[in-house]
């Protein structure tokens, strides 16, 4: 990322903290692409489809909302969107049986630590946007991406086909972030 893009994204990122909707949905628009192409860059080197990818921009974008709070404004915002980022996609990678030795750290390597206070609040809020979905997206989110069930043990647990939990999942994911930029 450019010197540019770093001063872009953490003008942005400021002004969504002291409160500018617009800017945090600009924010949110201009990191989808790059996390696109970094979760696609990684997934391939870790010999997965990069059709995965989307899911893991939308649960990145998710993390990146209910750790906000957690952004230093006194730190460059690039490393700590790339640690997000790279702990997603080992989180992916777990669930899916692939080895955490396979992900490059690169040159990220600072996360910074919340508070057991600041995780209850995010475990209520990230409650709080379940309960807005329908019933079988949030069961099937809950299940695959909360618990870590495979997509096969959620189908067969509430009675779906395996499609239908992936698009459960991803129509999920996109409701979600929808109902983060709107409450934002």
């Amino acid at each position: 990322m450019t010197q540019s893009q770093e001063t872009e994204f953490k003008a942005l990122v400021l002004r969504s903290h002291y409160g500018d909707p617009a800017a945090y949905r600009t924010l949110l628009s201009r990191l989808a692409p790059r996390l696109r192409a970094y979760h696609k860059r990684k997934l391939t080197m870790a010999g997965r489809g990069v059709e995965e990818a989307e899911d893991l921009v939308q649960e990145t974008l998710l993390a990146i909302h209910l750790k906000r709070h957690t952004y230093d404004p006194d730190a460059l915002f690039t490393p700590w969107l790339h640690a997000i980022a790279r702990y997603k996609l080992i989180d992916h990678l777990r669930r899916g049986r692939a080895s955490v030795r396979e992900v490059p750290i690169d040159e990220y390597h600072d996360l910074m630590a919340a508070d057991d206070h600041v995780a209850r609040e995010c475990t209520r809020d990230m409650a709080t946007l379940l309960d807005r979905l329908p019933t079988q997206m949030r069961l099937a989110i809950e299940s695959v991406k909360l618990e870590g069930k495979t997509v096969s043990e959620t189908a067969t647990r509430y009675g779906m086909s395996e499609s239908n939990v992936k698009i459960s999942i991803h129509r999920g994911l996109k409701a979600l972030a929808a109902l983060i930029a709107r409450r934002d």
